[in-house]
């Protein structure tokens, strides 16, 4: 349970900080991310709704951080 919770606090974070530099859109990146993420709720890979709570956490940690990236990159 220790893993599960330490892994779904960390890689929702690390995929939209990838997908977005793949594709050079945060949008698109939590778009993706949340889709995988509910892909993986269906397959039912997640047992509790405190990790559903903690990627979700990871997910909008995630968007806002690179929402502020990219604002300061706007401003260069």
């Amino acid at each position: 349970m220790i893993t599960k919770a330490v892994f779904a606090l960390f890689f929702p974070f690390m995929l939209v900080v990838l997908f977005t530099r793949v594709t050079f859109n945060h949008y698109v990146a939590i778009a993706l991310t949340a889709a995988l993420l509910f892909a993986s709720y269906l397959k039912g890979y997640t047992e509790t709704y405190f990790i559903v709570g903690l990627d979700v956490v990871s997910l909008v940690a995630g968007g806002l951080y690179m929402a502020k990236k990219a604002a300061e990159k706007k401003e260069e």
